[in-house]
């Protein structure tokens, strides 16, 4: 879990400097400060399991085991890019290991989550879907239709709302009465709960009984992750709406550090062994970057590509 963590903040970091050097086309939304959320969900799931993710996606993806030279690969709008560089960051999905992919729409993932965990239950398999959203999307007509639906069939998916107190620019306590969204789950007869979203332990906790329940045919669970991303909505917000102590004092709160004097003083770890990790990781990420490089560009010919099933296209062709 430290290293996948880890993982998230290098790669996100370094996303951000690439894209201030004008390497990075379109819009991205990083995901540094949140790392334990995904890690924490995502370490009790199998390859066969899914997750929806958001525009704000990178961490999702690499939480349930994404490949960083394709995402940076598609980041980079690159031929070897998960989507074929068509995607971009906040469209990147990888069906193999059960990403049903990242969305720029918010609340979008919701619907797509509950007929996810419909078809796991009418093919009688055991297989759990997460949906991650953020505080923003709690309040679209999508999400209380999905859990309206999800809660009548008892389907086995795991809402997991990251609230990092801002929806955009809006502040949660300005667009909601309520201080913990998981008390929405009361509504539609199923358990909500509230974690830190810094603790990765308090969530893998959390997560590993929502999953437990959802294999047994229990249903579903709403989970709400109490984090803060450290930087913009997006790489370019000037982050006027709020305060540089706020900032300050969730940055002390940082999840890795957490984790990692966690590690050390129950001597699951070393300092050195916990650096050489960070080295690891720093040279994984450095040749992602050195893989998106050499690639290369889609073709013109395929931009209509993709865009339709291939029974659509042989039907056109004809």
């Amino acid at each position: 879990m430290y290293r996948k963590m880890m993982k998230i903040r290098k790669f996100e970091q370094r996303v951000s400097e690439l894209f201030a050097q004008g390497m990075v086309p379109g819009f991205v939304h990083l995901y540094v400060g949140e790392e334990a959320t995904a890690v924490g969900v995502c370490e009790n799931l199998k390859d066969t399991d899914y997750i929806t993710s958001t525009h704000r996606g990178h961490g999702h993806l690499i939480a349930k085991g994404g490949e960083l030279k394709y995402m940076m690969a598609e980041l980079f709008g690159r031929k070897t890019g998960y989507c074929k560089g068509k995607g971009g960051s906040m469209h990147i999905a990888d069906a193999k290991i059960g990403i049903l992919g990242a969305n720029g729409i918010v609340g979008a993932g919701l619907p797509i989550s509950v007929g996810s965990g419909l078809s796991a239950r009418m093919r009688g398999t055991d297989q759990v879907t997460v949906r991650f959203f953020g505080d923003g999307a709690s309040n679209q007509g999508t999400f209380h239709e999905a859990m309206n639906m999800a809660s009548i069939w008892r389907l086995p998916v795991i809402f997991v709302c990251e609230n990092n107190l801002y929806g955009i620019s809006m502040r949660q306590d300005r667009h909601q009465a309520i201080a913990d969204i998981s008390d929405r789950a009361q509504a539609y007869g199923f358990p909500g709960i509230t974690v830190d979203g810094n603790d990765v332990l308090a969530v893998y906790e959390a997560a590993h009984e929502a999953v437990k329940r959802a294999r047994e045919g229990a249903g579903p669970t709403l989970i709400e992750c109490k984090t803060y991303r450290w930087r913009g909505h997006f790489e370019g917000d000037p982050t006027t709406y709020r305060a540089k102590e706020e900032l300050e004092e969730w940055m002390a709160k940082d999840p890795i550090l957490r984790f990692a004097r966690y590690l050390e003083e129950n001597g699951y770890a070393s300092r050195k062994e916990l650096e050489e990790i960070e080295r690891s990781v720093e040279s994984e990420v450095q040749q992602a970057i050195d893989f998106a490089e050499k690639s290369e560009l889609p073709d013109e010919a395929d931009a209509v590509t993709d865009v339709y099933s291939d029974l659509v296209e042989e039907g056109r062709a004809r």
